[in-house]
């Protein structure tokens, strides 16, 4: 049986462990397994990229299709290495790597500022919403190639069609978000904002938006991810160098190796992108799931 020192009582919210140790608030008990349920995904995950790559490995071997159709995963091993060395199309890996993610950048820095002042707009001006809500979400139904044409025509084969390429495919989802978010926020806070001397013009900054940020958040990883999957329609015209290029000419050529390289490296600095956008998501809005 545990004992309590002499004169000391637990302190409020602790209590103690069956073994007499202390334990964090909310009766927590501090051991080392935390440490366990914390690895035990990632070896799941690294489990699973082996059996993925292991079931590549095996298809390749078994010459189902010709290697010009499905490589093994170390002649896109050898291609890793000698983009990143010697390049390809005149410029390295990091190169296009660095091309794609400005090129996204700029047009979500753009269509993500566009969309959160939009949509407050649509969410707070009802003759707004009725004007342009429907233009929102005819733009948002419309996949990225059905206007990349017109945006060429419109300003050339350089980088303003991709950047507004980008731009349009990340607003209507931060918009949408925004929009449904501002009509979310509940009437109480608007009037104990009022009660307490908030003019109109403070509302939408120091309440509205604070009170919808989880929801533009969630907005922005959408637009992100709708951003960084039309890089590659974007860079299909004058793409060079990009991500989206250098697959398109490695397309081109029957270079399969390059093909599954860059679709590899898309989607590994699309999940680090991703994280990042969560990593943002637990500091700017630390009260989300604990209400």
């Amino acid at each position: 049986m545990s004992a309590v020192s002499p004169g000391r009582a637990p302190s409020p919210g602790r209590s103690l462990s069956p073994d007499g140790h202390g334990v964090s608030p909310a009766g927590r008990v501090a051991s080392p397994g935390g440490r366990t349920r914390t690895v035990r995904p990632a070896l799941l995950t690294l489990a699973s990229v082996a059996v993925l790559v292991g079931v590549w490995q095996v298809v390749a071997m078994a010459r189902i299709w010709p290697p010009v159709f499905v490589p093994e995963p170390a002649d896109v091993w050898r291609q890793l290495i000698r983009t990143s060395t010697q390049g390809y199309s005149g410029y390295t890996l990091a190169e296009h790597l660095l091309a794609s993610l400005r090129r996204i950048l700029l047009g979500c820095l753009y269509g993500v500022g566009g969309g959160v002042v939009l949509g407050l707009l649509i969410g707070l001006v009802p003759t707004i919403r009725a004007l342009v809500g429907p233009l929102v979400t005819f733009v948002r139904t419309l996949p990225p190639l059905a206007y990349l044409s017109l945006l060429v025509i419109w300003f050339g084969i350089d980088e303003q069609p991709k950047i507004w390429l980008l731009l349009l495919a990340a607003l209507p989802p931060v918009a949408v978000a925004t929009a449904e978010a501002v009509r979310g926020v509940h009437e109480d806070y608007l009037n104990a904002a009022r009660s307490l001397g908030a003019g109109p013009w403070e509302l939408p900054w120091r309440v509205v938006l604070p009170s919808a940020l989880p929801e533009i958040i969630t907005g922005v990883r959408v637009a992100v991810g709708v951003a960084y999957t039309t890089v590659v329609a974007a860079e299909t015209v004058n793409g060079v160098p990009g991500i989206g290029g250098m697959v398109r000419d490695a397309q081109r050529y029957n270079q399969t190796d390059v093909v599954i390289l860059g679709i590899v490296v898309i989607g590994l600095s699309g999940l680090l992108i991703d994280v990042l956008l969560q990593a943002l998501d637990r500091r700017l809005v630390p009260w989300r799931g604990r209400g």
